[in-house]
């Protein structure tokens, strides 16, 4: 009798420990990011330097955790697949849009992944070898509509390289070869060794090259200039508007994530882009921390996707 008691008050503390547990305000334990490419990428690091600043807002740990594969469709499952609690979250990139809208199949559903908050964005850089004839936008365009055109290396079909180029080609009517390499790092060393004439690639990537005297800048594809490469033009200011893509980054929440945490989540992450630390951090490596709304990130995906879906079926992008 007494050990069915004590039985039944073990369950009894249990119980009433767990309901405690679940009633604590959000968030009362580890917070996961997933990254869906390998670590070192600007992706990568956007997404660790905006959970380190996010943690220190929440007081409460978020790890980093990466999950590459299929273009970053592998990690966006698993979150999209994740229990919608507030503790599992998706650092995504432009390839969260693009990815249904190039690839036949797709493991889970567009409205499986709510859209939490902008975090940053690194530029896309048009860049040539040092020893290049091409110095400047309209060299570039000038060679792309000699016979030969020109080589374009790419990270692939879909990503930002692979935009670039083909916005470069509906823009200039010019002849842009389309090599695909596996990163775009390799696509970079690629025109590093004039392997290829050029590329496209996202400013933290690129300016250690520059800086080294490696590469040549000759445009950003972003709206407006970078601190970190102030000298160099942006293709709407060259005169070609229809050639803006960035590399940014967003944080996604599984689909039923509660409002007030989606909600709280934003404010931490704005929070911690404000701050000195994460500014000095970002913006020497190209990168531009971009705070705002969850209505900001949803617009930003709304025109992001108007504009990209074209180009997308003009130039018959498909999976590779």
């Amino acid at each position: 009798m007494k050990l069915r008691i004590s039985l039944i008050s073990l369950m009894l503390g249990m119980t009433l420990f767990q309901l405690s547990y679940a009633a604590d305000p959000w968030p009362n334990r580890t917070i996961k990011f997933v990254v869906g490419f390998g670590p070192g990428g600007a992706n990568d690091l956007v997404a660790r330097v905006a959970a380190e600043s996010a943690s220190k807002q929440l007081g409460q740990t978020i790890i980093v955790e990466n999950k590459p594969g299929a273009g970053s469709v592998l990690g966006a499952d698993y979150v999209a697949k994740s229990a919608n609690d507030g503790y599992t979250f998706f650092v995504g990139a432009s390839g969260t849009l693009t990815n249904a809208l190039i690839k036949s199949t797709m493991p889970y559903k567009e409205g499986d992944l709510i859209p939490v908050s902008f975090l940053a964005v690194s530029p896309s850089i048009i860049v040539v070898a040092a020893n290049s004839k091409i110095n400047q936008l309209k060299d570039l365009i000038a060679v792309s509509k000699e016979p030969k055109g020109i080589n374009f290396s790419t990270a692939g079909t879909g990503s930002t390289p692979h935009f670039v180029a083909e916005m470069l080609k509906l823009s200039t009517g010019g002849k842009y070869e389309i090599i695909p390499y596996k990163s775009g790092s390799e696509g970079m060393l690629a025109v590093i060794s004039s392997q290829v004439d050029a590329t496209s690639e996202a400013s933290p990537v690129v300016i250690p090259q520059i800086q080294g005297g490696k590469l040549k800048a000759i445009a950003s594809t972003w709206n407006k200039r970078i601190s970190a490469l102030p000298n160099v033009p942006t293709t709407k200011e060259l005169g070609f508007s229809d050639v803006f893509i960035g590399h940014w980054a967003g944080l996604y929440a599984p689909k039923g994530t509660p409002d007030d945490v989606l909600e709280k989540m934003n404010q931490a992450i704005n929070a911690g882009l404000k701050t000195e630390a994460v500014t000095n951090r970002l913006v020497p490596q190209g990168i531009e921390p971009s705070p705002g709304s969850r209505a900001d990130f949803v617009k930003f995906l709304t025109e992001e996707k108007g504009r990209l879906e074209p180009i997308i079926k003009k130039s018959n992008m498909k999976e590779d």
